[in-house]
């Protein structure tokens, strides 16, 4: 059997690569979190998932009701770092092509030309997706997914890093066209802000009530430090234990008598990504049952489809997460004198709790 100290030797060379980088991840990452804060006021769990999910080269759907600030903390992420940035503004008439590009005839060179669409940037805002038609809304499929656009039998790269920052109504709201499970699988997390509590509230008056905090925003950081970060967090340890605990969590919602749309594999890779990153921005080179928890709902909730006798008793998906939480038994804490290897010691030190 595969003990801790076992892959922790494994992953030496990969402990040593995030090390050298780590006091630069914690300083970027600081850097762009602070910028972010200064106009999201009183959100720091909210800025932190969207950070986790740009350094786990994930997507973020954010829903919510109008006018808590979607948009305004997609262009306050997307403009802390220098990078190209598009905005799409999602409408029932907009077309596939207006997102991916279009091939146009070229009368001097007698041969089509490729025009990119809004879809060539580093970090792509769709606002309000759920207003455009599911046909639409297909276009981006194969961008989330391969990071490619393919015109007319030709495909194009596109840049690296890239991530598509989408806000959404609620399904209920007039005019909205519900996602389609595979494009809500696309996204990595969903986030909802919520309303700012009362302090929060004043201070954005302080703060907004005159010019927008947008309009001073700087990159704080460049795409280059973004893509050596992810690099890191693709070599933060991972053991054995606690990958077996994500396919207990993701297998668990296939079989819930309450769900008649469990999570999908990609949802156990995303989670497992999610959850390196997370331990990354806690300073860690290892992850722990306890960033695999934190991320769960953010991470599967959205994906699942709860039965028609679930929604008559008001069950949602984030309550099925939960509960599926309760159920499952957290990885055992490894035994003192394993090894000297970090991950080993440290998650002695630090056992697993429940949420």
């Amino acid at each position: 059997m595969t003990t801790y100290d076992d892959q922790v030797g494994r992953e030496g060379s990969a402990a040593r690569a995030y090390g050298s980088v780590g006091d630069d991840l914690t300083a970027v990452v600081e850097r762009v979190r602070g910028s972010v804060e200064d106009v999201i006021e009183g959100k720091p769990e909210v800025v932190r998932l969207s950070l986790t999910v740009l350094l786990a080269e994930g997507h973020l759907l954010i829903e919510d009701v109008p006018g808590v600030g979607k948009t305004m903390l997609a262009k306050a992420l997307a403009r802390s770092i220098d990078c190209s940035v598009r905005r799409i503004q999602f409408t029932p008439d907009l077309l596939p092509s207006d997102i991916t590009g279009v091939s146009i005839w070229d009368q001097q060179r007698r041969d089509f030309e490729f025009k990119p669409g809004a879809i060539f940037a580093q970090v792509v805002i769709g606002d309000e997706i759920n207003r455009a038609s599911p046909k639409t809304q297909s276009a981006l499929l194969e961008s989330m997914e391969e990071r490619q656009v393919t015109i007319d039998g030709q495909t194009y790269e596109l840049p690296s890093p890239f991530m598509v920052v989408a806000t959404q109504n609620p399904v209920e709201m007039e005019g909205t066209y519900p996602l389609p499970e595979a494009q809500r699988d696309r996204f990595m997390a969903r986030v909802s802000i919520g309303y700012p509590s009362p302090d929060a509230e004043l201070q954005m008056l302080d703060v907004h009530g005159g010019v927008s905090p947008l309009d001073d925003l700087q990159p704080v950081a460049h795409a280059h430090e973004i893509l050596k970060l992810i690099e890191a967090v693709r070599g933060v340890h991972v053991a054995d234990p606690i990958r077996r605990y994500a396919v207990d969590l993701v297998a668990a919602t296939r079989t819930h008598p309450d769900l008649r749309l469990g999570a999908s594999p990609r949802a156990t890779l995303h989670l497992l990504r999610a959850a390196k990153a997370s331990a990354a921005l806690s300073g860690r080179d290892y992850a722990l049952p306890d960033d695999v928890q934190a991320l769960a709902v953010a991470v599967l909730a959205h994906r699942l489809l709860p039965t028609a006798q679930a929604q008559l008793n008001r069950r949602t998906a984030e309550q099925v997460v939960q509960e599926i939480l309760q159920r499952t038994p957290v990885p055992a804490e490894p035994q003192q004198g394993l090894g000297a290897g970090r991950a080993a010691s440290a998650y002695g030190q630090q056992p697993p709790r429940r949420l």
